[in-house]
């Protein structure tokens, strides 16, 4: 897949809401993880300041801080308006208004914006994509997919997530991705298929809710292991 920074609506989680969305043990947490399509999220930041061992892979870390920077100035307003105008897909319980959002997504962005040339140089944050990714054979312990697989489903084939979630599982003991739904608060077209694809490869499937629902009926990721 080609990559254009002028495509990319950069809007990063927090450290809190990865830890609810993947339902992270302290154990967890404890051992490596690789974070992908993290984006300018704060997890890999703040686990690393708690000597975790963590590292992102994004396209976007192709470019310099300036213009990320600069994208996320010209795309953070837009982001705003779209949810506000479409409240309705949400669930305002945990984060009660939009501008609540805005406050929580921007420092998130903020904190990944202090480390960002600290952890490129830490090689914490990698420029790579699926699905190839350029690490050993079960490299980490687990492996995270935030907001990417399955809620780009009307973009991105069947072909495409199958091969990108047998990626994640040859670098990673455990998979995990949140959300299972695709953009428009529905389950994703591919999760049914995807899910029998997996099973006849003798991979142990499970659909676990989380403690965690913005998006409404997103409140289950799906976890792979083998």
């Amino acid at each position: 897949m080609s990559f254009t920074l002028s495509k990319v609506v950069p809007w990063g989680r927090s450290y809190e809401e990865y830890i609810s969305m993947f339902s992270l043990s302290p154990s967890e947490l404890s051992k490596p993880i690789l974070g992908c399509s993290d984006g300018p999220a704060s997890f890999n930041s703040i686990l690393n300041k708690q000597n975790g061992s963590i590292v992102s892979v994004d396209p976007l870390y192709s470019c310099t801080p300036e213009q990320i920077q600069k994208r996320i100035d010209e795309t953070y307003n837009t982001v705003l308006e779209q949810t506000r105008e479409n409240q309705n897909e949400f669930v305002w319980n945990h984060i009660a208004t939009v501008e609540e959002l805005g406050k929580i997504r921007m420092a998130a962005m903020n904190e990944f914006m202090k480390d960002y040339e600290k952890g490129k140089k830490e090689k914490r944050y990698i420029n790579a994509s699926l699905p190839q990714l350029p690490f050993r054979d079960k490299k980490f312990n687990i492996a995270l997919c935030s907001h990417f697989l399955f809620l780009y489903s009307e973009q991105l084939t069947e072909k495409f997530h199958f091969e990108s979630i047998k990626e994640l599982c040859r670098v990673a003991k455990i998979v995990k991705i949140f959300p299972v739904l695709e953009l428009g608060s529905v389950k994703s077209r591919h999760l049914e298929a995807i899910i029998k694809r997996l099973e006849k490869e003798n991979f142990r499937v499970k659909l676990k809710k989380v403690a965690y629902e913005f998006q409404k009926g997103g409140n289950e990721m799906l976890e792979i292991a083998n």
